[in-house]
């Protein structure tokens, strides 16, 4: 891998001696890295041991090698996700600064890593909404937060603007900004030929921008974790400095960090900041600071319904099966949107009318389904929630082969004996979606857009074991 002149000039410049090592590590492989999902039982990986943990993060793992990911039915269950070992970092500050349920934002969420770990690690009935500017992107954060299975979380598709006007209304904000992605040269050789000077400058004002536009959504003394996957001071240290002197944020240690994770302190100003460097962490380039803002009165921000068509209206009856599909249905309400059915859990339902109003909302709480004339269509997120019942639905466990046929939407037949009706398709005991058994043949119902795209299969292929 080529670096540019410009980067080599500058970052040499901010390493002194280190540099050589810091270079010699981009040339090295990429390690790969996954959070298992210990909601959903997922084991620990076979090759345990110390070495080869993620230190900073419970569920985080290093794989010998890297897996055929797209291949593995229990990637698409949701048993495991991958993600980078260094911005699992973020553990560190939720357990240090975050103590009761709270309302959080991942401002830039897409596709879903630091969301699905917001949601394994932020405390118990927090709400999460996970937020995408771009509309195909938002999609993509969609299917990866329904697969984690967490029923606790909203999806939304908005600019940081539209989100700022809800006033004071978030806990927690985490802003992982784009970047120049500096710290990514190693994992997509190809960015460096995007990179320069001009574009540093330029990804350093949208991220001052982005939390300008946020920061009224912040609750006085709220908490924003503000991230970048880049080396250079002006997207770092710089814009934190001018958080703490513009908008008056104070920026917080994090006291678990350890000195054997060999993190790098602040290379400019003296605010409490966290930096990877491949050279010294098993990772890529990552930056990290929590600021506290400052306290104050909060304005509590109201619901208006100016939709006067809702009131009065009556909703449909909830079919008597689906009052059985999820463990718990006492702590979640109904939500009708025309003829699908959601499920929302107590830290969804009480924001949920003012979200509405007020964002572009892609998915909320848990996608029961959608009522047919007399028929019930149980949904995909039903099938790979938390919340579900694991005797609401007959079963059909799958083995590879034919698990990958249904991931695929190809015909498939179901094992003998298996009862007629919506059946709960597993693999290994990990649900992976729904079909309609008719006897002689099924109906795959796993959603078209999930599919398996590639008809390329490798000669051998490496699941999570």
């Amino acid at each position: 891998m080529a670096l540019p002149i410009d980067f080599i000039t500058r970052t040499r410049a901010l390493l002194g001696n280190e540099f050589d090592s810091f270079e010699a590590a981009l040339q090295a492989d990429v390690p790969v890295s996954i959070r298992i999902n210990e909601k959903k039982g997922a084991p620990i990986p076979a090759a345990d041991t110390p070495d080869n943990r993620v230190a900073w993060c419970d569920t985080g793992y290093y794989l010998p090698e890297r897996l055929s990911f797209t291949f593995d039915p229990l990637f698409h269950a949701g048993a495991y996700y991958v993600q980078e070992a260094s911005s699992m970092f973020l553990e560190q500050v939720i357990r240090s600064h975050v103590k009761t349920p709270v309302r959080c934002l991942d401002l830039c969420a897409a596709p879903g890593g630091k969301s699905t770990h917001l949601a394994a690690c932020l405390p118990e009935g927090s709400l999460l909404v996970s937020n995408e500017v771009i509309r195909s992107r938002s999609h993509i954060l969609a299917e990866n937060i329904a697969k984690w299975g967490n029923p606790n979380c909203v999806v939304t598709n908005n600019d940081p603007k539209e989100i700022g006007r809800l006033t004071h209304f978030f806990d927690v904000i985490v802003a992982d900004v784009p970047c120049s992605g500096e710290g990514m040269f190693r994992k997509d050789t190809d960015s460096t030929g995007e990179w320069s000077i001009a574009n540093v400058a330029l990804c350093a004002g949208r991220g001052r921008r982005i939390i300008h536009d946020i920061w009224n959504a912040l609750k006085p003394g709220g908490l924003l974790i503000y991230s970048t996957c880049t080396y250079n001071t002006e997207e770092d240290e710089e814009n934190v400095h001018h958080i703490t002197e513009e908008l008056g944020a104070e920026a917080l240690p994090i006291p678990a960090v350890k000195d054997e994770w060999q993190i790098t302190g602040p290379l400019k100003y003296n605010h409490p900041v966290y930096r990877f460097f491949p050279h010294k962490t098993k990772g890529e380039g990552f930056f990290l600071a929590a600021l506290r803002k400052a306290d104050g009165e909060a304005e509590e921000i109201r619901f208006k319904n100016k939709n006067k068509k809702e009131k009065g209206k009556t909703a449909p009856a909830i079919p008597k099966a689906v009052k059985s599909f999820l463990s718990d249905t006492s702590s979640f309400s109904p939500e009708w949107s025309g003829s699908i059915l959601r499920m929302l859990p107590e830290s969804v339902r009480g924001a949920y009318p003012l979200l509405r109003e007020h964002l572009r909302i892609l998915s909320a709480g848990i996608c029961i389904g959608e009522a047919k004339g007399k028929d019930f269509i149980p949904a995909e997120e039903l099938a790979l929630s938390t919340a579900l019942r694991p005797d609401a639905f007959p079963v059909a466990d799958l083995d590879w082969d034919d698990a990958i046929r249904y991931l695929k939407k190809e015909a498939l037949l179901l094992p003998a004996g298996t009862e007629k009706g919506y059946v709960l398709v597993r693999h290994k005991k990990f649900p992976l979606g729904f079909a309609k058994h008719l006897g002689n043949r099924a109906n795959n119902l796993y959603p078209q857009e999930w599919r398996i795209r590639t008809g390329y299969v490798p000669e051998q292929v490496k699941t999570f074991e």
